[in-house]
């Protein structure tokens, strides 16, 4: 019988109809909601990750590359507005940068005005595996979104900004 009562609804949706027979007391919306997100994450995680690894990069790393990119000329940024503008954490700046710079796609520059203060920049090498890598990484993002009109993608953009927007992230 559980089976018939769950045709047509997802992973989530099934949860959901378990707590609704077993807890008909709660609200499990915002598990929906949650829920939906959560396994989104991991299979966009999933799908976006081969572009980058096809590159030698972790997302991290191409996370790095990018923000230097997006920056502008000279396309170099200091280590505390790298971690300003990625998604990763101040303390994984310095272990990316490492790595980028043995691989020779950044290089760690000392600011004329102040010796103490470092600029990472972008090599030639760097900004032409950006630049074929950021091409790429769109176009599959936008593979990612086929099933959705213009309409409705920007309606989605416009909701999750509020929502990020509301908790501050």
């Amino acid at each position: 019988m559980f089976h018939r009562m769950s045709e047509g609804l997802d992973h989530v949706g099934r949860i959901q109809q378990q707590w609704s027979r077993e807890r008909p007391d709660l609200d499990t919306r915002a598990m929906g909601v949650i829920g939906r997100l959560h396994r989104l994450a991991n299979a966009l995680h999933a799908e976006l990750r081969p572009v980058f690894e096809a590159a030698g990069l972790s997302d991290g790393d191409f996370d790095v590359l990018a923000a230097l990119r997006r920056s502008g000329q000279p396309f170099a940024l200091t280590p505390g507005q790298l971690a300003e503008s990625t998604m990763i954490t101040s303390g994984t700046v310095t272990k990316r940068v490492d790595r980028l710079a043995a691989s020779g796609l950044v290089t760690r520059e000392r600011v004329e005005h102040d010796g103490r203060v470092r600029r990472i920049a972008l090599t030639s090498e760097g900004l032409v595996l950006v630049e074929e890598v950021v091409e790429r990484h769109v176009a599959n993002e936008d593979r990612l979104l086929e099933g959705f009109s213009d309409i409705e993608r920007a309606r989605l953009a416009r909701l999750l900004t509020q929502w990020t927007t509301s908790l501050g992230i």
